[in-house]
């Protein structure tokens, strides 16, 4: 046995001896996703009342373990960088906390200990003959994390790819290796497309031209949009996430990053998050690379890419074009993610085209999403400043470099029928008109 083995055997432990490395008043870093630990979530959750005041921090939480629990939250407290399904509640109803910022600034606040980081937990490949193990699923602010933390508990996966790129860990850094008996969470391809949503995706991809370089945001409707550029050519990828739609337009041939003037040749993410098809695609492929998130996002590197064409989508857009892609009135729904990262990153990027997409409609055609102003204690997510195109089912707002007066015109054009002229008397109230 040689010394790499012998020293991740003596770091071996099951998941309810490592938690004991936590202590009261802790802060736990988890990846984004489906990089979150399951095997240490469920010893974590079923002991949490031995526990006081210990911070579990997270974007996007997938899994709602037994700790999401207003009644323990003292012990253990949910704390989300980016609101998902498993943290909504309690960040409505204030027993989780969520930290506003911009994906690419994570792991910056981390270092320069704005946030705090004791304990790094995450999901990791198996360690490869050299003692390093890919955090294959997602690398966002986990390095920083690591680099931070007092100490570093990963959980073993086969089902964990190991992906080329800045995203690896040696043992000779970390506290406590735990092997995992869960399944890798899976996120398939959102369902049925919809005719709005088959519309809006293809108004966007007219504007895809061959050899673009694309950034590709969570949600149905960037989905959408995927699957009308089958027949693109030598598409580029530099991302935030890596989904099977990706994956789908790798399988037709429209992706070979040929055309990137930077990182050419390159899939350039800093997470995973789909089905084990997809998983299987960057296991050890020499094309796809997984660096921390303040590479893929930060706006000047992403902005390297010629032709960068970012796709995401909304909740809300008003008529200077704010958009609100992260809450429901006061309620916290979701996050600034990578939005405005690749909308800056788009601004820079010669011959960038950054676009927000949305429904015109929402709660069956009662409520416009093309307000006047954005509703009551809602997040703007784009600035005015940022945004370029705006698409519903019914075209395409074109808003950079326009007034205010052409905003106004251009996303009354292409809301609901049924709201324009609500909509054009409200302009009118406020002399847009």
């Amino acid at each position: 046995m040689n010394r790499i083995q012998e020293l991740y055997n003596s770091k071996k432990r099951d998941a309810y001896e490592a938690i004991k490395l936590i202590k009261d008043g802790d802060w736990i870093c988890l990846p984004l996703g489906i990089g979150e630990p399951p095997t240490i979530l469920t010893a974590l959750s079923e002991q949490r009342r031995n526990y006081h005041d210990v911070k579990v921090m997270q974007m996007f939480a997938q899994r709602k373990y037994g700790y999401y629990d207003p009644e323990t939250a003292e012990n253990v407290r949910h704390v989300a960088l980016f609101v998902g399904g498993a943290s909504r509640k309690g960040a409505e109803e204030g027993w989780a906390d969520v930290i506003p910022n911009n994906f690419y600034s994570v792991p910056k606040l981390i270092r320069d200990d704005h946030i705090k980081v004791d304990i790094a937990a995450s999901m990791v490949s198996p360690m490869d003959s050299f003692g390093y193990f890919s955090l294959g699923v997602g690398a966002d602010y986990s390095m920083a994390a690591i680099s931070k933390a007092r100490e570093v508990i990963v959980e073993v996966s086969p089902e964990v790819p190991y992906v080329y790129g800045n995203n690896k860990v040696h043992i000779s850094q970390i506290s406590a290796v735990v092997e995992s008996q869960f399944p890798l969470f899976e996120i398939p391809i959102a369902r049925t497309i919809t005719p709005v949503e088959k519309a809006i995706g293809e108004y966007v991809a007219e504007f895809i031209k061959d050899g673009d370089t694309l950034q590709i945001g969570l949600g149905s409707i960037p989905d959408v949009v995927i699957t009308q550029l089958q027949n693109r050519h030598d598409l580029g990828i530099h991302t935030e996430v890596m989904t099977d739609c990706i994956l789908n337009l790798f399988n037709a041939g429209a992706i070979t990053g040929r055309k990137k003037n930077y990182l050419p040749g390159k899939m350039i993410c800093t997470l995973g998050q789909g089905t084990r098809k997809l998983f299987g695609m960057m296991d050890h492929n020499p094309m796809v690379e997984m660096h921390p998130v303040d590479f893929t996002n930060d706006p000047y590197l992403a902005g390297k890419n010629n032709n960068l064409v970012s796709i995401n989508g909304s909740i809300q857009v008003d008529f200077l074009g704010q958009c609100n892609s992260e809450t429901m009135g006061v309620n916290p729904f979701s996050g600034t993610g990578g939005q405005a990262d690749f909308a800056q990153a788009c601004a820079r990027s010669e011959g960038g085209r950054s676009f927000i997409t949305l429904p015109s409609t929402a709660s069956k055609n009662t409520i416009s999403r093309i307000v006047p102003t954005l509703s009551t204690g809602s997040a703007v997510t784009t600035t005015k400043n940022d945004v370029m195109y705006v698409v519903t089912e019914y075209g395409v707002a074109k808003l950079r470099g326009k007034s205010r007066k052409q905003r106004a015109q251009e996303l009354i054009a292409i809301a609901h029928p049924d709201f324009r002229a609500e909509l054009t008397i409200e302009a009118r109230k406020m002399n847009l008109l």
